[in-house]
């Protein structure tokens, strides 16, 4: 009797997140998609609590440079190439990204941050890779095509490639990765999503791993200081 009630209420348990499942479920999203969406704020739970200790660096001393950000170009979705020089004068904040990763509801966070900032002269350049995981199996136009219907992304986003250290590694994670370019991080990114923040000089000024929301304060500081 009591192995035939466990039973019945486990099946009243599933059939309630079934359920729950296709009322969250967005018409233009995978199973998935639409839960990783759901449980984003959970999975983000632990850089909230404990962000202080998650690995997040600052460029405290404002060490220069030994090779300039500015001599760096990037290649967009659409295969347009944009001088990192036009951007001189604007924070500019550079993040590797996936479309089916745990963190992927940050895509939202980004737009909003953007939103909030583009006015006051912030840059958010989005760096899909397939590095993680196979994690973005995408091509750049279904990558576009994904974060505009899914999450209304209008931040830049950079053609598809490898951003950790390699032979591949797209040029500007070269220099955001290495202290011998930048003057003092060698560190790359540890998963998808992990934040660079380049100041109005040129100067690399924090990483923020994949933990640590874009609208975490200690983000937001850095975002609103000016050197």
């Amino acid at each position: 009797m009591h192995k035939y009630r466990l039973i019945q209420k486990l099946s009243v348990t599933v059939i309630v997140i079934v359920l729950v499942l296709v009322l969250l479920k967005r018409k233009d999203m995978t199973w998935r998609h639409s839960l990783l969406k759901t449980f984003y704020p959970i999975i983000m739970l632990p850089g909230k609590l404990f962000g202080k200790a998650s690995g997040a660096l600052q460029n405290k001393n404002h060490m220069q440079p030994i090779s300039s950000f500015y001599q760096l170009h990037v290649t967009m979705n659409n295969g347009t190439v944009v001088p990192m020089d036009s951007f001189k004068g604007k924070k500019v904040l550079l993040v590797n990204t996936a479309s089916d990763c745990g963190y992927t509801g940050q895509y939202a966070e980004l737009e909003a941050l953007y939103k909030q900032y583009k006015d006051k002269g912030l840059v958010i350049i989005g760096f899909p890779a397939n590095d993680f995981k196979q994690q973005e199996q995408r091509d750049d136009a279904a990558i576009a095509e994904f974060c505009k219907v899914n999450y209304g992304v209008t931040f830049l986003l950079a053609k598809k490639s490898s951003v950790i250290k390699s032979a591949e590694q797209n040029p500007v994670f070269q220099w955001l990765s290495n202290a011998k370019l930048n003057g003092w991080n060698d560190q790359e990114p540890t998963w998808n999503f992990c934040k660079y923040i380049v100041g109005e000089d040129g100067v690399l000024e924090a990483f923020f791993p994949q933990g640590i929301s874009p609208m975490d304060d200690n983000l937001l500081k850095i975002l609103s200081t000016h050197h």
